[in-house]
């Protein structure tokens, strides 16, 4: 079980909340074990990454406003590395830099990855920074697709330190364009095959015009 991100977001405050409302005796035993680390993303973490085009990411500026940005990108472009990190490219954007500077002052950000399709959603906690492109440039070949056209301007890594998975009550299914195309791709194919059988009859069998003298 994923301890650490339910560690480091239960301040006292909320734990007394949760007594006030009957949930602390769950949610404590799901905070005791062993691990005192980072949350650890295994095979089932790396798989759902793998197929997000999109995600939100929050950060907080130096006079503790928060901040969240979406995040886009070909399906896969957010990586997970060795070590626990994930990474991505930053594309050029509107240039107004707020999650950038953000981490100037304080590194951490919280990232929410959702299926809607499945209902799923994956929250996770770690410390970004920003590694400029002259820094590494084999990590930003790795990160940026082929032929894709947008422009890096910088690469985010983060150190993950916690992980959750969320609830799917009240989230409400939604499909990209290509998931649709994907689902009434049959029913598509048996359209253009009925048509194909109708226009293959009518010029078998055309359909004479009466006189127009009668």
């Amino acid at each position: 079980m994923a301890q650490n991100y339910i560690r480091t977001l239960f301040t006292d405050a909320a734990r007394a909340m949760q007594e006030q409302a009957g949930s602390r005796d769950a949610y404590a035993r799901m905070e005791q074990g062993d691990n005192v680390g980072p949350d650890i993303l295994g095979k089932k973490e790396a798989m759902f990454l793998a197929a997000r085009d999109s995600f939100y990411i929050a950060s907080v500026n130096a006079d503790g406003w928060p901040y969240v940005q979406h995040r886009g990108g070909p399906i896969g472009f957010l990586k997970l590395l060795d070590g626990n990190r994930l990474a991505f490219a930053d594309y050029r954007g509107n240039k107004q830099f707020i999650s950038t500077t953000n981490l100037q002052a304080r590194p951490g950000v919280s990232l929410f990855l959702m299926d809607y399709p499945n209902q799923r959603r994956l929250k996770i906690l770690g410390n970004a920074k920003i590694v400029e492109l002259d820094d590494d440039p084999e990590l930003l070949d790795a990160l940026m697709r082929v032929n894709y056209k947008a422009v890096p301007e910088r690469v985010y890594v983060i150190d993950v330190i916690g992980f959750d998975w969320n609830c799917p009550q009240h989230i409400m299914p939604r499909f990209t364009e290509t998931e649709i195309a994907s689902a009434i791709a049959p029913l598509t194919a048996e359209v253009e095959q009925l048509r194909a059988e109708v226009a293959r009859l009518r010029a078998r069998h055309p359909i004479s015009k009466p006189n127009q003298g009668e």
